[in-house]
Order: C-alpha cells, then sequence, then structure tokens
C-alpha cells in the first residue's frame, strides 16, 4: 500500500461506525453462508438503502467482496484484505513508541517503507 497512513485513516474512518462493524462481524463469522443487502438490513433492524450505503463504505475499502447470483448480490467478508488491516493497525501501534529522528518528514525518511509514512 502506497500511503500506509492515509491508507489506514480511511479504513479507520470506516469501522469507525457501529453498524458497519456488525456487518463485518455477521458476514465474518457465517462465511458458510450468504447474505444479500436486503439480510443485512433484516439483521441490523435498520432500511434497506442505510444496508447499501454501510456495504458501499466496506466494499470501497476492499473488505467486502460481492457475487452476483441472477439479480441478487451477495456479500462476502475478503480476510486477507482484513487482514492487511490489521497488520497496518499493528504496525502503527509498534512504530508509535519509537522515535522519529526525521522530524516526520517521511518523504526524506530512507526507512519510510518501514516506518508507516509510506
Amino acid at each position: 500500500m502506497k500511503d500506509r497512513i492515509k491508507t489506514l485513516a480511511t479504513a479507520l474512518k470506516a469501522f469507525g461506525d457501529q453498524k458497519r462493524l456488525l456487518i463485518i462481524k455477521m458476514l465474518a463469522s457465517n462465511m458458510d453462508e450468504i447474505h444479500c443487502v436486503s439480510d443485512v438490513a433484516k439483521a441490523l433492524g435498520i432500511t434497506q438503502p442505510a444496508a447499501s450505503q454501510h456495504i458501499r463504505i466496506l466494499k470501497q475499502i476492499g473488505v467486502l467482496k460481492e457475487n452476483r447470483k441472477g439479480f441478487r448480490v451477495y456479500y462476502t467478508v475478503d480476510t486477507a484484505v482484513l487482514q492487511e488491516y490489521k497488520a497496518l493497525l499493528d504496525d502503527l501501534f509498534k512504530k508509535a513508541f519509537e522515535k522519529c529522528d526525521r522530524q516526520y518528514a517521511c518523504a526524506k525518511c530512507p526507512y519510510n517503507a518501514g516506518c508507516g509514512g509510506k
């Protein structure tokens, strides 16, 4: 990922909504089942347009994959992408306690690929 901090910030913004976290939990904990927007809406007690909006945001960050079957679209969690976000977050916490000798000028740092800036 090119800009790790920006990517992580975008993901955290998407993860920062309780309904979206519930959608991830619902789909990830039932990987053997398939769910469409109406299933998600019903399970969460929200409207179908609201469920569609939440799903759209999760698709934008790559966490959800869609699979079309006829007129219906079913969603699953892309566990590889979810693991990438976890790794970025783990790396952020690991690096957070290391002193930056470059005044956070990531573009000029020879270690920027491993720091989290880029």
